[in-house]
């Protein structure tokens, strides 16, 4: 043999017996103990013969603990849940990194036979937008492994695929600073930065409206106001947050320097500054607050030049903005006086002067006067050639000043000149205030039923049973006659009795004011007539003798006999009141015509008084007779002597006084008596 021959025999025999040595010394045995083939550059420090339990450990050992246990990156990744390895990786760490192939294996066998290949997704971190056209390179870099993993690799330099983060600020710069947090996706998406597509204002605590949604943002946001900061290239950036926005001042200058308090936003909209919110514009916070009819003035009636710039009108007193439309006649207990005095914001009319204040003016208004409209006296006039909507100061010092007189002419010749206060109050036109009291010093007081009856029964139109009034226009409108004609008794009523007893004879002779029936003839006053009552004549009724009074059955009322005698009327019966004379026109005579032979032909009031028939208290026997009675016969009764005869015929005979028997012996007999 050769000596080269068996020195390798003899290093084949040594390593032999290094192996079996090492298996028996080693707990551990081994399927095998001859490599395969070389380990790649990565494991090159293992590729020793005595190092295979490094990797393979032992038979109930796997494999990917001893691979698990030196990459510990890839433990501390599984243990997260996050990564290729924690999903479809999470096998035999052989099946995809296989060893033996030679120091130029790249001991990285991927699924796809490429890493440009890839799907990214099943690291759960699907590449989107941008991310798509970035090279493995580009994010796989020692600059972005950052994660505390990449720590655990038991080598470092080169490429590697474990150690990186999908926080945004863990490959890109934060340009924001952290003042808007790390949640980049919530404005962003991987298409670009700019623009930040998923950014919304709206949810932002100041959302943008009006002329807001159109400014650029570095209009705001790379404000000098907040100093923005410049970053590595010298290009300032935009200043997110904080951003000043609590009120429009935070940005805009005041235009009112100062003069009105409170946010802009209680006047201002943000579609334009000259564009007011009314709803919103606090006006009350001005010295002038907009209460009334004031809240619906438009702006620019009071601020000339709104809304190119607003002015500061005078408000002191309403005469400022407004015409006096009483031409300077407003004034209260002689002061002159602002619109306010009377009128409110909430409009002119109806003003707030009361009747209670009219009270103390020269005219206090009082009945009527108190429901008129403040319109029907203070009207619109010219005053000194100007128009005045409403005169203030009214004449008023008659009734005239304002009421047209309706009676004419007709009292122009009183002492007041026909004032209507005579007549009238301020109650009412009707009725007239004028009393019986007055009308007593007239020619014809009212007395009795005369001040029952109406005054329009004598002095209207209508004037039952009287003469028509004349139909002419002095009476006026009212068609009053004021001064009727009518003021006797006979003016009025028609005399029912005819020829009256003498010219001093009247209708008050027997009646006055209160009724026709009863008359006021009594008995006493019976006795101015011819046929003076005495005796028992005084308790007669008056019928009794004036029989007409019962044909005309005057018993219908005082009531309709008054209507029945006035002058139109054509029902009244005839009362004429001449009672016949002497007894015999009212009695009859019980003597018969015994009596007619004397000189008096036997008048009643011969023997009788007005008394009663009985006793004849004017008859004296001793002198009207031829027989003078003796004392005896004194005592003896006037039938004894004066007997009625028997009736004749069924009629009565009268008692026999003239032709009785004068001798004794006709009434004794045998001288007795």
């Amino acid at each position: 043999m050769h000596d080269a021959s068996r020195a390798a025999v003899r290093g084949l025999v040594a390593a032999v017996t290094v192996l079996i040595a090492f298996a028996i010394l080693t707990p551990v045995r081994l399927n095998a103990q001859i490599s395969p083939g070389p380990l790649s550059r990565a494991h090159a420090s293992l590729d020793v013969p005595l190092d295979c339990a490094k990797c393979h450990g032992g038979r109930r050992e796997p494999t990917t603990q001893r691979c698990l246990a030196c990459h510990r990156e890839i433990a501390a990744v599984q243990q997260q849940q996050r990564g290729y390895h924690a999903r479809d990786g999470k096998g035999a760490c052989a099946s995809c990194h296989p060893d033996h192939a030679g120091r130029d294996f790249a001991l990285i066998k991927w699924p796809t036979g490429s890493e440009k290949t890839f799907d990214h997704a099943a690291t759960g971190w699907t590449l989107e937008g941008k991310h798509r056209e970035v090279e493995c390179a580009s994010c796989h870099k020692a600059t972005f492994r950052v994660d505390a993993a990449a720590a655990l690799s038991p080598r470092q330099g080169g490429p590697r695929w474990v150690g990186l983060q999908q926080r945004c600020a863990s490959c890109h710069v934060d340009p924001h600073r952290a003042s808007l947090g790390e949640r980049c996706a919530s404005c962003h998406d991987m298409t670009g930065w700019k623009p930040a597509a998923k950014f919304d204002h709206a949810e932002t605590r100041y959302p943008l409206t009006g002329r807001h949604a159109r400014v650029e943002c570095a209009s705001c946001h790379l404000a000098p106001r907040l100093r923005p900061r410049p970053d590595s290239a010298g290009k300032l950036v935009p200043v997110f947050r904080p951003v000043p926005a609590a009120d429009c001042s935070s940005c805009h200058a005041d235009p009112h320097q100062g003069r009105l308090t409170g946010k802009c936003a209680s006047c201002h909209v943000t579609t334009s500054f000259r564009s007011i919110e009314r709803g919103a514009f606090a006006h009350e916070r001005t010295r002038f607050p907009l209460v009334g009819r004031h809240a619906d003035v438009a702006c620019a009636k009071c601020h000339v030049g709104y809304p190119r710039t607003i002015n500061r009108p005078a408000f002191a007193t309403c005469g400022t903005c407004h015409t006096d439309p009483h031409g300077g006649r407003t004034t209260l207990a002689g002061r002159v006086v602002d619109c306010a005095a009377c009128h409110r914001v909430q409009g002119f009319a109806p003003a707030t002067f009361t009747a209670v204040q009219h009270q103390a003016t020269a005219f206090p208004l009082r009945g009527r006067h108190a429901m008129v409209r403040c319109s029907d006296c203070h009207r619109a006039r010219d005053i000194a050639g100007a128009r005045v909507v409403a005169d203030l100061r009214p004449a008023a010092a008659t009734c005239a000043s304002c009421h047209s007189n309706p009676h004419g002419a007709q009292l122009a010749g009183r002492r007041d000149a026909g004032a209507c206060e005579s007549c009238h109050d301020v109650a009412g036109w009707r009725p007239g205030s004028f009393t019986l009291a007055a009308h007593a010093a007239l020619r014809l007081p009212l007395q009795g039923r005369h001040a029952e009856i109406t005054c329009a029964a004598c002095h209207g139109p209508d004037r039952r049973g009287l003469r028509p009034l004349p139909a002419t226009a002095s009476l006026g409108v009212a068609r009053v006659i004021m001064r009727p004609p009518e003021v006797t008794c006979e003016a009025c009523h028609r005399n029912p009795h005819g020829a009256i007893a003498s010219r001093d004879t009247t209708c008050a002779t027997c009646h006055d004011a209160r009724a026709f029936r009863p008359s006021t003839i009594d008995v006493a006053s019976h006795s101015r007539f011819r046929f003076a009552l005495q005796g028992a004549h005084r308790t007669v009724p008056c019928a009794a003798c004036h029989r007409e009074l019962e044909r005309a059955q005057v018993a219908r009322g005082a009531a309709t006999l008054v209507l029945a005698t006035l002058r139109g009327s054509r029902d009244t019966a005839s009362l004429g009141l001449r009672a016949p004379e002497g007894c015999a026109s009212c009695h009859v005579t019980p003597h018969g015509t015994q009596f007619a032979s004397r000189p008096d032909r036997g008048a009643c009031e011969a023997c009788h008084t007005v008394d009663g028939f009985r006793p004849a208290a004017l008859f004296d026997h001793d002198r009207d007779t031829k027989f003078p009675l003796t004392p005896a016969h004194v005592r003896v009764p006037c039938a004894s002597c004066h007997v009625r005869p028997a009736p004749v015929g069924g009629q009565q005979r009268p008692v026999v006084y003239r032709g009785t028997v004068v001798r004794c012996t006709q009434c004794h007999a045998g001288g007795r008596p």
